[in-house]
């Protein structure tokens, strides 16, 4: 069943880029890397755990949680009784690329042109120096440039891991996300004007906020009164490409991955489903929760070595442990697994959502 239900997400796969692997397919792929995720021994599966029943912790594996659901012993979606669980559920895959088009979880295939301006992305270090009016000198930041891409791709509903659940987002794999067809992705200015809280946020004073919320992903996850930073890797506005304060590459696309999740929130694509209110269904949050991701790197190399027993991490922590040795010289395309909390009721009734 394993075999079939990856056969299918493959084909799928490659239907749903549209590449045809011909001549200048592999012509344009000269700085694209990547490969298929192997789903079995490529993926952090102790971080689906914890596992409740009726809001009450059943089994952790030592695995980090935020609390969603209070002890709530019988629960319904409609005239359909059951028990409520919760998990946390693979769901997401992301690109964040140098090169434009790379689908590097897609096995590293680039189509040959793409439709809207584009611009290669990766490191850049501004090397200029402005002169204030004292005679001093400001020294430029590292900043760099990412493309991201972002898929829906259930892998325990892909690979039949449970069956006979609602509890299992019920879609196919799909591309729902490339960001050169966006044309604020690379427009800061455009940006802004989608989302003007972002002239409030990204200024020095606010920035300088995060440090707080640094602190608290490192120790557990992220807060959500700072919904405008992303921990220790940096301030999640201008929802944009470019990191204007680049620490690493690991540090870098954490970020872009971070930041992407919170624009398809606020473009109303990406969904919560927890509380009372997600048991049956999901519901449209539009100021991203970020105690409700954890996330781990799958491409170059996979994050399945634990540290402290664990081998993922929530939104903002500190890319300092767990990205040694990700980082692979000329291989500087990287993909990441999302795993979204979910809490559902499960009843008689097998409708998924």
């Amino acid at each position: 069943m394993i075999t079939s239900k990856l056969s299918k997400w493959l084909v799928s796969s490659v239907l749903a880029t549209g590449v045809l692997l011909s001549p200048a397919t592999h012509a344009a792929s000269q700085n694209c890397t990547g490969k298929f995720p192997n789903f079995i021994t490529d993926i952090c599966w102790s971080c689906v755990f914890p596992l409740r029943f009726f809001g009450s912790a059943s089994i952790t594996n030592g695995q980090e949680d935020t609390k969603t659901l209070e002890n709530t012993h019988v629960c319904n979606c409609g005239m359909d009784f059951g028990v409520p669980i919760s998990f946390w559920e693979p769901s997401r895959l992301v690109d964040v690329v140098r090169a434009p088009y790379c689908l590097t979880n897609l096995g590293g295939v680039q189509p040959a042109a793409g439709p809207n301006k584009h611009q290669d992305g990766g490191y850049v270090k501004r090397d200029d120096q402005v002169a204030d009016n004292g005679g001093g000198v400001i020294l430029g930041m590292d900043t760099s440039f990412w493309h991201v891409h972002w898929y829906i791709s259930p892998l325990m509903l892909i690979l039949d891991l449970v069956t006979e659940t609602r509890c299992l987002e019920n879609q196919g794999f799909d591309i729902a996300y490339l960001s050169e067809v966006d044309p604020t992705h690379d427009d800061e200015d455009l940006e802004n004007i989608l989302t003007p809280d972002a002239f409030l946020f990204g200024n020095v004073l606010a920035q300088s906020a995060c440090a707080a919320d640094c602190v608290a992903a490192t120790n557990g996850f992220g807060s959500n009164t700072m919904f405008w930073c992303a921990g220790c890797n940096g301030g999640l506005y201008p929802l944009a490409g470019m990191v204007k304060s680049h620490v690493g590459n690991i540090q870098a696309t954490s970020l872009m991955a971070q930041r992407i999740a919170t624009k398809l929130h606020r473009a109303g694509s990406q969904w919560a489903s927890t509380g009372k209110r997600g048991l049956c269904g999901y519901y449209p949050q539009f100021i991203m929760d970020k105690t409700l991701y954890k996330y781990a790197v799958i491409n170059p190399v996979p994050q399945t070595e634990k540290i402290n027993g664990r081998c993922c991490q929530p939104f903002g922590r500190t890319t300092t442990v767990f990205g040694a040795n990700k980082d692979i010289p000329g291989k500087e395309n990287f993909g990441y697994l999302i795993y979204r909390k979910r809490d559902c009721c499960q009843t008689t009734a097998l409708d998924t959502n």
